[in-house]
């Protein structure tokens, strides 16, 4: 079958119509018998290869938006972590993060690591946005110093983010700096004391 129809292809430019080769291919098919299936398999074999590089293709694409995503959210979490406690010890930077994905998880708080940090809420009394994060609402922008205290920071956050800590502020969504007195706090129940900080539910 195929002897002939590259025949066909050497001797008659008119081979190369497109109709021609739809219909040869479609007489081939139905003569070939049945328990010879190598006629269906070589005419398959374009689309399953197209089918595969598809495929690879859309994985890849995959593959590289989730870790870009996955940079983005560490990211803004270390920043959180070396604003609000970069000069705690691992244990406070590890709660900090925690506190923050702990918001993530919850429904009264945005849907992305970034949003989280930088929520802000009107506050009636001030008459102003309020962060939620006491360096988000002082400057939003602002930018750590490369050194050590940012690669800590870049750390814990790592850390939390892929869950290879065990988890130190069990369902804690707010904490406070020990030297105030938030009247917030009143309403909360305390989960943990830790650096200078205290954490709570």
């Amino acid at each position: 079958m195929f002897r002939s129809l590259l025949w066909r292809f050497r001797l008659s430019p008119a081979a190369l119509r497109i109709d021609d080769w739809r219909r040869d291919l479609c007489y081939y098919a139905c003569i070939w018998r049945k328990e010879n299936p190598s006629f269906f398999l070589a005419a398959a074999l374009p689309f399953i290869v197209l089918g595969g590089l598809l495929h690879f293709a859309y994985a890849d694409r995959i593959r590289a938006e989730l870790e870009r995503r996955r940079l983005t959210d560490i990211t803004c979490l270390a920043r959180n972590v070396y604003f609000e406690a970069r000069g705690e010890p691992i244990a406070g930077q590890l709660a900090v993060a925690e506190v923050t994905l702990n918001r993530l998880a919850s429904k009264r708080f945005p849907d992305t690591v970034c949003e989280v940090v930088h929520e802000k809420k009107w506050d009636v009394i001030r008459r102003r946005y309020v962060g939620a994060f006491s360096w988000t609402e002082l400057d939003s922008t602002a930018r750590p110093e490369k050194g050590i205290p940012w690669q800590r920071a870049m750390a814990a956050a790592t850390a939390v983010y892929d869950n290879q800590e065990a988890p130190r502020v069990h369902g804690a969504l707010f904490y406070h700096a020990r030297n105030i007195e938030p009247r917030w706090a009143q309403t909360k129940q305390p989960v943990a004391k830790i650096g200078r900080h205290i954490f709570y539910r």
